[in-house]
């Protein structure tokens, strides 16, 4: 971060008399005083605990100076009416002073992955700096931009909604040049209502571009009452700008062709929707002057941020398919798609395990229930259900499958139900079966997973 004090102050507004503090280099900001280090400037939030209460700390560690919402007296310090508003501020005036080209990315699904993939295409041709984590909200992003390595030429950032107006914030903060809509699902429905206001709040992503920004977004037409006129839009899908030719699915790899590369793309990772993931990053990739060959390269090299889709092992030499980082109707359907279409192992049997899709509203009974639709016995053996909302879907489920072929735990506030369907799925899983877990973070199937991994 080159920044210093004074150039801060006058940026942010600062209320108090500044020069009466030496003119200092900062070397970052950081919000936990834990983290603060020789030359930082801390910035004392307000959230289960007061950041003021930790500005002592953060000095005795450190720090040059803080941000405050009070008068303080024996340190450097920036008076501010709202420390999170200055931290946001800082970061638009630095994404204009960098001049850094930014590539923001958004939707219900495939955002992170997408995100993932586009910065390891630029990489092979540019400094390239993405969102860290899910540090992609109000603080996550300017933390992510006052973080970037000082050579940064192409920053890919993250954007992240629970209500509408988030993604307005966060494309006004940092201006993207090419904005990216992978998916409009039906996540966070308690807190929108509707699709139709998610698609709202998505396409506020166009909100800080400028005229000759260019927004990529699927053929969905729920998008299309937000489209900007004076915007250029690509859009992805079948018979549209860009689309895939050809598609082959393998248990931990995909191929595929689109009709703008010459040569087929190889992803070591499963999941045709990651095809359409991968699909939108080249085509980024291929705007910013990327080669051809790099981007087959970095897509053969690919690393992914972890938790997302991914084959395990279980310690009985079992496949496990994770995917329990969230979860929502349409991204269940996706996986449940995937693990359908895989064959099962020779000898084996294939078993899902289900959880919860959190943050639905009042419909959650009802999308839950429209799961049915992507499950069969002729192609997953055995469906383990797990939480509340998926009851029904569990007891839909029991009229399909053969009498023992569906389970269902109650998800209480002891865990003696959760214990109960993991000690079922012990000692029903083969060394040679696959088992699917998916479901919302908060259902804790990582824990299983893990258990699974580590089992004796």
């Amino acid at each position: 971060m080159r920044l210093r004090l004074h150039e801060v102050a006058k940026v942010v507004g600062a209320k108090n008399d500044i020069t009466a503090f030496e003119d200092v280099d900062l070397s970052q900001i950081e919000f936990d005083s834990r983290k603060i280090t020789d030359g930082d400037i801390f910035l004392p939030l307000r959230g289960a605990r007061d950041g003021h209460d930790f500005i002592e700390i953060a000095f005795e560690n450190g720090a040059l100076a803080t941000f405050s919402e009070k008068e303080i007296e024996g340190h450097p310090y920036l008076l501010v009416d709202d420390c999170l508003t200055a931290f946001q501020t800082l970061a638009s005036y630095y994404i204009e002073r960098s001049r850094v080209d930014v590539i923001a990315v958004t939707g219900s699904n495939g955002k992170t992955t997408t995100k993932d993939m586009i910065a390891q295409l630029l990489s092979t041709t540019y400094n390239t700096y993405k969102t860290q984590g899910n540090y992609n909200n109000e603080i996550g992003l300017p933390y992510t931009v006052l973080h970037m390595p000082d050579n940064t030429e192409k920053l890919v950032l993250e954007m992240g909604q629970d209500h509408l107006g988030d993604i307005k914030l966060l494309s006004d903060i940092a201006k993207p040049h090419i904005g990216v809509v992978t998916l409009v699902a039906e996540a966070h429905l308690e807190f929108f209502g509707s699709r139709d206001k998610i698609a709202e709040g998505k396409m506020q992503i166009t909100d800080g571009m400028d005229s000759d920004g260019i927004l990529i977004a699927p053929a969905d037409p729920i998008i299309n009452p937000y489209l900007q006129q004076n915007q250029t839009t690509i859009r992805f899908g079948a018979d549209e700008d860009i689309y895939i030719t050809e598609l082959e699915e393998a248990k931990e790899s995909l191929t595929f062709k689109t009709n703008f590369l010459e040569e087929s793309v190889f992803l070591p990772v499963t999941g045709k929707y990651n095809a359409t993931n991968a699909m939108v990053a080249a085509y980024v990739a291929k705007l910013l002057m990327v080669s051809d060959q790099d981007i087959y390269q970095a897509f053969r090299d690919l690393e992914l941020t972890k938790n997302r889709t991914e084959w395990k092992k279980a310690a009985n030499g079992a496949d496990i398919l994770s995917d329990v980082y969230n979860a929502n109707p349409t991204a269940m359907k996706l996986i449940l798609e995937t693990f359908s279409s895989i064959p099962r192992n020779e000898g084996g049997k294939k078993i899902a395990v289900l959880a919860d899709m959190k943050e639905l509203g009042e419909q959650s009974v009802q999308l839950h229930n429209e799961m049915i639709m992507s499950l069969s016995p002729e192609y997953i053996d055995t469906v383990l259900f797990y939480g509340q909302d998926i009851a029904d879907l569990a007891q839909l489920a029991s009229q399909m499958f053969p009498i023992g072929h569906v389970y269902y735990y109650q998800k209480t506030d002891t865990e003696d139900q959760f214990s109960h369907l993991l000690a079922k799925i012990q000692e029903m899983l083969e060394p040679n079966d696959q088992i699917l877990l998916k479901g919302s973070n908060s259902m804790k199937l990582a824990d299983i997973v893990a258990s699974l991994e580590n089992a004796k």
